[in-house]
């Protein structure tokens, strides 16, 4: 069944829709600033495991990061394993560049 991934900047997060369906499937709720999005929850509905949702979600949104030259900070746990899994998404992910002098 086809996934369509969907941006709702209004929400804050990206939707899933499967096969056409109006009833969102499953959603990945994020914060955006100029430079970084943090993916902060996901959740899919229990009718929709195992059917590719969550994946469709992570990587429609990782894409749409690198197109807009955004940095991705995973806080949560199912962005953070499937990044892992994926190393072609690895060089995404925000790396702090702040240094404390002594």
């Amino acid at each position: 069944m086809p996934v369509e991934v969907t941006d709702v900047p209004e929400a804050r997060r990206y939707e899933a829709r499967v096969d056409g369906n109006s009833v969102v499937a499953g959603y990945a709720e994020y914060i955006r600033t100029a430079e970084l999005i943090a993916f902060v929850h996901t959740e899919v509905s229990s009718e929709c495991e195992g059917m590719g949702v969550g994946s469709a979600l992570v990587r429609t949104s990782l894409d749409a990061a690198r197109t807009e030259g955004l940095r991705v900070l995973a806080t949560c746990p199912f962005y953070a394993g499937w990044i892992a899994r994926h190393a072609d998404y690895q060089d995404l992910l925000y790396q702090s560049r702040s240094k404390v002098n002594d």
